[in-house]
């Protein structure tokens, strides 16, 4: 694969601190990179000098010539004055863009539900996300930078972004870089991924999944004694295992390797004796929307917005539940609704005796008034000690955990990043003793290893869950079943979890037929209802895909048996490695080169095995 752009020894220290130091690192053709690290360790920095928007202090960057490369920054520079249209196409007519299906693709997929017309200055926050991402994806650039381009888009958004990408190019065309806190993003479209830690960038082959496990592997066979991160990662992998519907197609022989890893890792949450804890804490009654209806102005008078048409929703002790839906559709409502801050326009809202609820918002302004103190100050007032996971922690304890080494705990709350503000006013409401914890797309500006640590927090957290997010990772990780807002009024169970939702909303806009009902609680008649109907429009769409049911039997026989052949092609390669070592040290060096090259052609003949086995999967799946 040709060669796009490269550094080379690059270094960059701000005052004091080194962020890189004698970075080598290239991007070929083909290459889907996504690019992760705790928040600071200069994932951003290294996509600035790589696109040349930043000087090294050391080193160079080079890019072959002709390869343009677009950038999506954090922050757009987007002329207000510019209509929304004429921001994403420029002066071209609309004959000559929307003959281009690329850019019809991009238009509605980013901003089907916007006014065109309207100028960027009049935006939301979101929307002009939205609009500076379209402007890049309408181009053809050879290469493309991505900066947190999940922030701003819902769970349908995301998986529209996810299928472009992946379609955007040939397999062996293009170049992608992405850094983005979104691992269920990170594992659909990356087939590297890149980890900046301690001044170095240390790619792996894979997306997150993968990169889990090779750190795993990498820490296990270097015996690096590091506890917290290491019982973080072997607590993803146990879910992993566990069974998030996405990830349930790898081989058997990888998730035997991925469990000799993690055998000995209890499962991640203990929902018996959690449910015991929070009843106890709880009471039976916790939080119930009985027949609410509750409506919102239409902006410039036109009228009113039914958001909840006569909705029933009851919130059971220790009950874990994720909301998704689209824009609009009154996600944050509903939590203002269930925290009590909004009363609904006829309906009931019952509240238990012992209900004490918080809310993570998305803006975090209740840091407003302790903004001149510094963090340790801030969990200081909160207590002297602390109960996380049965385990009694100090402050400066807990505030390690989730990532606030010795020196940031002594900054001021003004001086903190986005995501530090969001993990500190976590922190304050679960060691403020809420039984019902209400988070408002907590995952914002938070690293993946600060998102594993949160998780584990809420793990041991014995009460009422109710998280609203478009970060499917979290959401089937955190949450024991999903709810979805269409935007029609109503209030929908989903079995079958996120994937479920985007069904029903690509039944939504085909024209309604996926929704079988129009029941409103979280189970009943009210869960029954869209399941069916998403049941009916995924046996119609099996049947058009091009593939017969005699072609998926075939190629299940197919995969079933490449697996047992590539289980056997592992015991052969680890039995060579043996045989190799003992030749090594008798020092039977004709010998060892014999084996070297029958290991080499099993490597060979195991690469084929493991395509064709894809191939049959995606055969079998239809």
């Amino acid at each position: 694969m040709a060669h796009l752009l490269g550094a080379e020894n690059i270094g960059i220290s701000f005052g004091t601190r080194t962020v890189l130091d004698s970075v080598s690192i290239g991007v070929d053709e083909g290459d889907r990179i996504g690019l992760v690290g705790r928040n600071g360790d200069g994932k951003s920095t290294l996509m600035r000098i790589l696109a040349g928007q930043q000087d090294p202090d050391d080193g160079r960057v080079t890019r072959r010539g002709g390869t343009t490369l677009g950038v999506l920054d954090q922050r757009d520079d987007l002329d207000p004055e510019d209509t929304v249209q004429r921001a994403v196409v420029g002066d071209a007519e609309a004959h000559e863009w929307a003959s281009d299906p690329k850019i019809r693709d991009v238009m509605g997929g980013l901003l089907g539900g916007l006014d065109w017309g309207r100028t960027v200055g009049t935006l939301s926050g979101g929307q002009r996300r939205r609009t500076a991402l379209a402007r890049l994806l309408a181009g053809s650039d050879d290469l493309i930078f991505l900066d947190e381009p999940t922030n701003h888009l819902d769970v349908e958004g995301v998986a529209w972004l996810a299928e472009h990408l992946k379609t955007r190019w040939r397999a062996t065309d293009g170049g992608l870089l992405v850094v983005t806190h979104d691992r269920w993003f990170l594992d659909e479209v990356c087939t590297r991924t890149w980890e900046v830690h301690d001044a170095t960038v240390e790619p792996f082959d894979g997306g997150y999944a993968a990169w889990m496990l090779a750190r795993a592997e990498r820490d296990r066979a270097a015996a690096v004694i590091e506890g917290k991160r290491q019982q973080l990662v072997k607590k993803e992998l146990a879910w992993l295992r566990r069974g998030a519907p996405a990830r349930t197609s790898k081989p058997k022989f990888r998730i035997e390797a991925a469990n000799a890893v993690i055998a000995d890792v209890p499962e991640p949450r203990d929902s018996v004796s959690l449910s015991k804890m929070a009843t106890a804490r709880l009471g039976k009654d916790v939080l119930d929307l009985e027949d609410v209806t509750y409506s919102v102005p239409v902006p410039d008078g036109g009228g009113s917005r039914t958001l909840f048409d006569d909705v029933t929703l009851r919130l059971a002790p220790g009950e874990r539940v994720g909301i998704v839906g689209v824009n609009g559709a009154g996600k944050s409502t509903l939590m203002r609704l269930l925290d009590g801050q909004l009363t609904p326009d006829s309906g009931r809202i019952r509240r238990g005796k012992t209900v004490q609820t918080a809310i993570l918002t998305q803006d975090v302004t209740e840091l407003d008034e302790v903004r001149h103190l510094r963090v340790a100050e801030v969990m200081a007032q909160e207590g002297n000690s602390f109960q996380v996971g049965g385990k009694d922690l100090s402050p400066g304890q807990l505030l390690e955990q989730l990532g606030f080494g010795t020196s940031r705990q002594w900054t001021p709350v003004a001086d903190l990043s986005g995501g530090e503000r969001r993990r500190l006013q976590l922190l304050r409401l679960m060691v403020g003793s809420p039984n019902v914890l209400m988070l408002d797309e907590p995952t914002n500006d938070l690293d993946t290893d600060t998102l594993a640590a949160v998780e584990d927090m809420l793990d041991g957290w014995p009460g009422t869950l109710v998280v609203v997010s478009h970060d499917r990772y979290l959401l089937e990780r955190v949450t024991d079943h999903q709810l979805a807002l269409l935007g029609d009024g109503q209030i929908r169970d989903l079995p079958g979890g996120v994937e479920q939702y985007l069904q029903l909303r690509a039944a939504q806009e085909a024209g309604g037929t996926g929704f079988g009902g129009t029941g409103t609680g979280t189970g009943g008649t009210g869960a029954g209802g869209p399941g069916a109907g998403v049941g009916k429009a995924g046996e119609g769409a099996a049947g058009q895909d091009g593939v017969s049911e005699a072609e998926k039997r075939a190629a299940r026989k197919e995969a079933a048996k490449l697996e047992k052949q590539l289980a056997r092609m592992t015991r052969e390669e680890a039995a060579l490695h043996e045989r190799m070592a003992t030749l090594s040290a008798a020092g039977d060096f004709g010998a060892l080169a014999e084996a070297n090259a029958q290991l080499q052609d099993l490597h060979q003949r195991k690469d084929e095995a493991e395509m064709a086995w894809l191939e049959a999967g995606e055969i079998a799946e239809g």
